[in-house]
């Protein structure tokens, strides 16, 4: 599917609620994006390197969370720094990207954004609650690139 028509289908407002409903309840950060073009490598691999870029890696306390998707090679990963790593493991991540895939499959692309930030909010707030003094590190929009 070519990006600006999975874009099309993706309802950015709502995503962009949801990333934000979550920031409010968390110190963590969550960021998606969307690749445009082929994607011949892992999508993980690749999602990784966006991570940096895109200074998910920064967050005071590592908390930051990537949503990685490359709609033309119909891929995509999610990726947590170090901080909610050590706090959920391999496992979470694995039952997130399988649930999400589902959502995939059947072309329902907002939910599966929506439901995969929501299940990241809720161990972000559980293992990492807002505190007065936190900030919104990064821009809760999108990224298209």
């Amino acid at each position: 599917m070519r990006t600006h028509e999975f874009l099309d289908r993706v309802d950015h407002d709502r995503v962009v609620e949801v990333i934000k409903a979550a920031e409010g309840q968390t110190s963590g950060e969550i960021r998606v994006f969307v690749h445009r073009g082929e994607l011949s490598e892992d999508a993980y691999v690749y999602a990784q390197s966006k991570f940096n870029k895109l200074c998910l890696h920064k967050t005071r306390e590592r908390n930051g969370v990537l949503v990685f998707v490359a709609p033309r090679a119909q891929k995509f990963a999610v990726l947590g720094d170090e901080g909610i790593h050590a706090k959920v493991g391999d496992v979470f991540w694995q039952q997130l990207v399988e649930k999400m895939r589902e959502h995939f499959k059947q072309e329902h692309f907002t939910e599966a954004l929506v439901d995969g930030i929501g299940e990241v909010a809720k161990l972000l707030a559980q293992f990492f609650p807002r505190r007065p003094d936190d900030k919104n590190e990064l821009p809760d929009e999108i990224v298209v690139e």
